[in-house]
């Protein structure tokens, strides 16, 4: 059901449960508008990463850089981050300052304005990997780390998280293992991954 788009509170990203937000944040929408644009995807797929003891996490042992102080920050900041060398990754800021969870948008549903989506990942027609996956959905909607920090909540910010629709029933997500995590040793197996059922934009390394 549709109903009037409204962007997420703070108090939806700074409460302490990054799972809790995390299964939440499934059917929101992801928004970008940097000036050529306005292009949005409905998220489909995410993993949740706890800090201190999630050794997955960027922040396992309270690992304090350059690269990772932004996820400290007080929830609804972005935090960017290259992988690969090529891959930018989005992910969403969680908790009160200083707690340092974060979640990772995995694959999005496209929603407004395919063709520039579509430009950008130099693609010719709509189809899975065009959105289906961290790296290609951030190309997408044109994220790229020099966007980390950003406050999803300040009113100039080029990114934001909306609602447009009633919330996702709890039969309809998915819990697995988060993926390209098996340093991460008894952590690896946490299911911390949660994705619609059924839906043909989650990534590939679906469990259904």
């Amino acid at each position: 059901m549709l109903r009037q788009k409204t962007r997420l509170s703070r108090s939806f990203f700074t409460r302490e449960d990054v799972l809790q937000v995390s299964r939440e944040l499934l059917g929101k929408y992801l928004v970008t508008d940097f000036g050529a644009g306005r292009t949005a995807g409905r998220i489909v797929e995410v993993e949740a990463y706890r800090a201190p003891d999630d050794k997955a996490s960027h922040a396992y042992g309270n690992r304090y850089t350059e690269r990772t102080k932004v996820m400290y920050a007080l929830g609804g900041h972005a935090y960017v981050y290259l992988c690969y060398g090529i891959h930018h990754l989005f992910n969403v800021v969680t908790g009160e300052q200083g707690m340092a969870h974060a979640v990772l948008i995995r694959a999005l549903e496209p929603a407004d304005n395919t063709a520039l989506m579509l430009r950008r990942r130099r693609m010719n027609k709509i189809e899975p990997r065009l959105t289906a996956g961290p790296g290609v959905l951030s190309q997408a909607l044109g994220i790229s780390r020099e966007y980390t920090g950003v406050d999803l909540l300040a009113p100039e910010s080029p990114i934001w998280i909306e609602n447009r629709e009633e919330p996702v029933a709890a039969a309809e997500i998915i819990a697995s293992p988060r993926i390209g995590v098996g340093y991460a040793e008894e952590c690896a197996a946490w299911e911390w991954r949660f994705h619609l059922r059924g839906n043909r934009w989650v990534s590939k390394q679906r469990v259904s």
